[in-house]
Order: C-alpha cells, then sequence, then structure tokens
C-alpha cells in the first residue's frame, strides 16, 4: 500500500511473478469499467504479467459497497489458497485494505421507525442535515471519513445508515467498529511504499499530465451524463465535470485535479500510518530489499 502514483502497481507484479501466485486490487476506483484513464488501471501488458482480480468487474451503475467487496474478496482469497500459499493485494484504499484484513463488525437492529425519521429528514433537509447529524453524534468517525473517504459524505444511503444507528442504540457508530474478531485463514505481511513529499507531488502532477495526455478528456465527457452517480464522485473526474458545466476554464480543471490528487495522497498516508505492523520501504528500492524482508517474517513465524 501507499499513496497514489508511489509505483505499487509495478511492485505489485514484481511480487506476483516472484512468489507466482495472483493480485487482488483493493482500489475503490479501478472496479468500474466504465474508467480507466482517470482511475490509473494497470494497462493491457501490466495485466497480462500477472492475473489480476477486481478490476473493471463492476459497473458504475452498480450498487457496489466495500462490504460487498469484503464478501467477494474473502472467497477468491480462500479460492486462490487451494493452489498457492501467496496472495498479493494492492491498491491505495485505506477502508478497502481494512476490509479485507480486519473485516467489519456486527451493528444492532435499527427500529423501522427511526430509519423512516432519518430518511424524512434526509428528504425535507438535504445531505447537510445528515452530515452535521454525525458530526454531533460521532465526532471520531466523521473525522475518519474526512480523512480517508471523503466522498462518502456525499452518500446519502451511507450517511443514513451512520446516522440511524447512533440515534436507534444512543451510541457512536464508531463504537460498534473493531469489537469482534473476524477469523482470517492468512498472515498480513504489510509493505508500504513511501517518498519525501516533494517526489510524491512532483509524481503525482506528472501523471495527471499523461493522463490528459492519454485522453481523460474524453473519458470524463463520456462520463458526464451520469455525474451524478457515487462512482463518478471521485478525483480526476468532479473537477472536469465543473468544466463541462461552464463553471471553470479547462486550464483551471487541470490545476485543481492535481491539486486534490496531492490533497488524497497525504490523507492515503495519514491512514496507512496507523497500522504500526506496515514496513515502510523508499519507493525506489530494490525489489529484493522487499523479498528479503518477506523471507524474514515467514522464517520467524
Amino acid at each position: 500500500m501507499g499513496p497514489t502514483a508511489i509505483g505499487k502497481t509495478s511492485l505489485s507484479i514484481a511480487l506476483a511473478q516472484h512468489y507466482d501466485c495472483e493480485i487482488i486490487s483493493c482500489d475503490s476506483r479501478q472496479f468500474f469499467k466504465e474508467m480507466s484513464i482517470g482511475t490509473a488501471v494497470p494497462n493491457k501488458e501490466e495485466l497480462s504479467e500477472a492475473k489480476h482480480h477486481f478490476i473493471h468487474n463492476k459497473s458504475i451503475f452498480e450498487n457496489y459497497t466495500v462490504g460487498d467487496f469484503e464478501k467477494e474478496a474473502i472467497s477468491k482469497l480462500d479460492e486462490l489458497y487451494k493452489t498457492s500459499d501467496f496472495a498479493i493485494l494492492v491498491g491505495g484504499s485505506g477502508l478497502y485494505v481494512d476490509a479485507v484484513l480486519k473485516g467489519f463488525d456486527a451493528f444492532p437492529e435499527i427500529e423501522n421507525s427511526v430509519r423512516e425519521q432519518v430518511n424524512a429528514d434526509y428528504e425535507k433537509l438535504g445531505i447537510t442535515c445528515l452530515q452535521q447529524k454525525l458530526q454531533e453524534l460521532d465526532s471520531d468517525y466523521f473525522d475518519t471519513i474526512t480523512i480517508e473517504n471523503p466522498q462518502t459524505l456525499q452518500n446519502p444511503q451511507r450517511m443514513m445508515r451512520f446516522v440511524e444507528v447512533c440515534i436507534g442504540s444512543g451510541k457512536p457508530y464508531s463504537s460498534f467498529m473493531n469489537k469482534t474478531k473476524n477469523k482470517r485463514n492468512f498472515t498480513p505481511i504489510v509493505i508500504g511504499l513511501e517518498a519525501n513529499r516533494e517526489k510524491i507531488y512532483e509524481r503525482i502532477n506528472q501523471r495527471v499530465e499523461i493522463m490528459i495526455n492519454e485522453g481523460l478528456l474524453a473519458e470524463a465527457e463520456k462520463l458526464f451524463p451520469n455525474k451524478a452517480l457515487n462512482a463518478l464522485q471521485t478525483v480526476g473526474y468532479r473537477e472536469l465535470f465543473d468544466y463541462f458545466d461552464g463553471k471553470t476554464s479547462l486550464e483551471f480543471a487541470i490545476e485543481e485535479i492535481k491539486k486534490n490528487t496531492r490533497r488524497f495522497a497525504k490523507r492515503q498516508l495519514t491512514w496507512f500510518k496507523r497500522n504500526e505492523a506496515t514496513k515502510w520501504f523508499n519507493y525506489l528500492e530494490n525489489q529484493n530489499k522487499v523479498t528479503d524482508y518477506i523471507a524474514s517474517i515467514i522464517h520467524n513465524s
């Protein structure tokens, strides 16, 4: 794992080849088959170098949650472990990484009357009402979402669920998290890639320029009629939608993509740095150093 544009794809392919195993993508933006350039999906050559799963496996018109991903990813891992001792999980979506490594927790049943009232408040007052209510009832979780997955704040279904649990249980939504131990049939070895902030920002700016040259504008224009879909509430598309709406110039939109991607990378690092078990390597580190570390963990386990 690591921030966007740091080189996770190339390392994951090298490791998959080294261990003769397959890759599970844990990037919540790469699930959707209508999005390629703006989500930095591995190219055809990269996909041919190692078997990948959970890339372009869903449509933007499908309702696909992190809980759905957890179930499907664990099922796929069970299948892969029948023929290999290894699998590579790669991605920059911290919530989705945690879903596979840790799983989710059991939440209480909520009375229909509470659910109906929360829904009525949303219909009358809009999503801002839900955001304010969650911040009031569970400020810790509100802050976590803001850091890791800010687009969730614009998702009415998710926000209504958070609020109804808070109201219906009388406890913060986050108080039900990490309470149960989800059994996993694997031992994770967590590798992080990093660089100094200036280098990360430089790589992000370069990647955005490459995306524009490869046709991001045309890809976003094709998606523009569906701009309200939750899957499209993401950096790289929202900014161009504003351009198509006549709100900004193209030059400004491109600079906004760079700026917002840099902010996203900062949030990614904040999330990933919480995991003290992660072994961090410089993005230029020789692959052998990584495999040597993995071997030492296996030998001592």
